[in-house]
């Protein structure tokens, strides 16, 4: 019988050492998805601040090209707001309208030798192609984090402590499949 109370014993210990392990595993995935959005966030944050600056720089030279710059201002602002809201579909797909404006003024840019020659427009044209990459970049890291998150609250046995500590999934970021897709030049100049 004293045999029986030590193997039940030594066996709730180990569950209950495997509980926790599973639960520390699980925790450290939340806050790694979490930790992925932050990075996310601040370059999102950076780059809405410096499209402005790159506007007004426009706007000295493209007088006849409003339209475009208020195209790249009004998907900057449904970034921001998806943003605020959390909501990652609706960031994805003013993500995908922001890269198609930018690329749009990018292009228009190239008929104005001056405004291409400015060295302000050059800086921000850089410091933003930069901080695409940075964000697409985030974005896999990002998207990395919520897969293994995802996957292992849904594994056997971490489903069980998930469930019973309310561990949910969460949402990947996806862009629209206009930005996955190749680009056509030809509809860039016409």
């Amino acid at each position: 019988m004293l045999v029986f109370v030590a193997v039940l014993a030594a066996a709730l210990i180990i569950v209950f050492v495997y509980g926790v392990v599973i639960y520390n595993r699980l925790v450290d995935l939340k806050h790694a998805v979490s930790q992925a959005w932050s990075n996310i966030q601040v370059l999102l944050k950076q780059r809405h601040d410096e499209l402005p600056k790159l506007v007004e720089v426009c706007k000295r030279y493209m007088k006849f090209e409003q339209a475009t710059l208020e195209k790249v201002m009004q998907a900057r602002n449904r970034v921001f707001q998806a943003q605020q809201q959390g909501d990652l579909e609706r960031l994805g797909a003013a993500e995908g309208q922001l890269r198609q404006g930018l690329m749009n003024l990018f292009a228009v840019a190239e008929n104005y030798p001056e405004l291409k020659a400015d060295r302000a427009f050059q800086h921000l044209e850089s410091r933003i192609t930069e901080l695409e990459n940075a964000i697409a970049d985030r974005r896999e890291f990002y998207n990395a984090a919520v897969n293994a998150n995802n996957v292992r609250i849904e594994q056997f046995p971490d489903v069980i402590l998930a469930r019973w500590f309310n561990f949910k999934p969460f949402e990947l970021l996806r862009f629209e499949a206009d930005e996955i897709r190749d680009v056509e030049l030809g509809s860039l100049f016409g």
